[in-house]
């Protein structure tokens, strides 16, 4: 199989996102895959398709620094991004690709690692999705169906402005925005704190594509985009800074709201599971559930299937057994993957947000 590299070298924040959903339209059976290359040129704030901006980044210092937010079709958390990241997105024919996230994840991963430790930094794949050195973070990983393909994508961290993402995210007071810069700084490393210096773009690059060669048994070839491949990117530009999508959690949960009745209670809750967080907003009525919306960092595959999810379970009881017997049924009706997360950390979310529990 080939892989076609499509080096986009410094592309605008918007376009940076932009490449892979692009190209993901324009692969499908039988097509080439594609690992597209790209860093933005002025630094952005981007935030997983299954997140509330409202609830996880601070957009008034967001819009004081000018820093522009946009959501992707891949779950995770909010991040700040700019030119010190490397991009790297593997855009795989569906049929082409490991079916679930537990192999995907360690397949595309692995030829980052190796281009890693080539270069002197000890790194490893530390399930379920990031990469470690010596216990710190260097980068995670996200994956997705969009269109006819399977995406995954990563970087490679050669800095990272840890006071600004500390400032970027919505925290509770400004004691904990400090706690939690000085837990990006102990948690958190880069090719420039391991190595001492900024290393060359081009060297990482070579190492890299040797190494996708070796761990995915394909054929790289340097290659150009297509004119159908820009106008697909142009599209997903236009998809990605539209307001209706950028907001698109907040108007479910508005939604949510107006149907409050007399007999009907609204709560919200979270809970951690390994694969990241849950957030529960709840419409219970008369101990059932009468609708819900799940947000959060984690991955869900395919991405809409979150949601489905939520839909199916209107009219469940709020009863553990029940309950976690439903979600884990319907998990396996609807094929969905949530690497992480298991029915029992869904149904944990939602009773946790129950009146009668609160």
């Amino acid at each position: 199989m080939r892989l076609r590299v499509i080096d986009f070298g410094l592309v605008s924040a918007l376009r940076s996102q932009a490449v892979y959903h692009g190209l993901a339209e324009t692969v499908g059976e039988g097509t080439d895959a594609v690992l597209s290359l790209a860093s933005p040129e002025t630094p952005y704030v981007c935030v997983g398709m299954h997140q509330d901006i409202e609830k996880e980044v601070d957009t008034e210092f967001c819009a004081a620094r000018g820093l522009p937010i946009w959501r992707r079709h891949v779950g995770g958390g909010a991040v700040y991004l700019d030119s010190n990241q490397l991009f790297t997105h593997f855009v795989f024919p569906a049929n082409r690709a490991p079916e679930r996230a537990d192999q995907l994840y360690p397949l595309f991963i692995e030829p980052v690692v190796r281009t890693y430790r080539e270069m002197g930094i000890q790194a490893q794949w530390r399930p379920v999705n990031d990469i470690h050195v010596s216990g710190r973070k260097i980068g995670g990983t996200g994956a997705a169906s969009i269109g006819g393909a399977t995406v995954m994508v990563g970087s490679f961290m050669l800095d990272f402005d840890t006071a600004t993402m500390a400032k970027c995210l919505k925290v509770p007071s400004e004691k904990f925005r400090d706690k939690l810069r000085q837990t990006l700084d102990d948690y958190m490393t880069t090719m420039v704190r391991e190595l001492g210096h900024v290393p060359d773009r081009a060297e990482i690059k070579a190492r890299f594509l040797r190494h996708c060669a070796d761990v995915l048994g394909v054929e790289v070839v340097e290659s150009q985009p297509t004119a159908a491949e820009i106008a697909a990117i142009e599209r997903a530009e236009a998809e990605l800074s539209d307001p209706e999508w950028i907001n698109t959690q907040h108007r479910k949960l508005v939604a949510l709201g107006v149907k409050i009745a007399a007999d009907t209670h609204l709560t919200e809750a979270a809970h951690k599971a390994p694969g990241g967080l849950i957030r529960v907003n709840l419409l219970e009525r008369e101990g059932r559930i009468a609708d819900l919306v799940v947000s959060g960092d984690f991955t869900c595959l395919p991405p809409e299937g979150i949601d489905q999810l939520a839909a199916a379970l209107v009219g469940t009881p709020l009863e553990e057994e029940p309950l976690t017997e439903a979600v884990a049924a319907d998990i396996v009706r609807l094929g969905l993957d949530i690497p992480g997360i298991t029915a029992k950390d869904i149904a944990a979310a939602i009773l946790t947000a129950a009146p009668h529990r609160a």
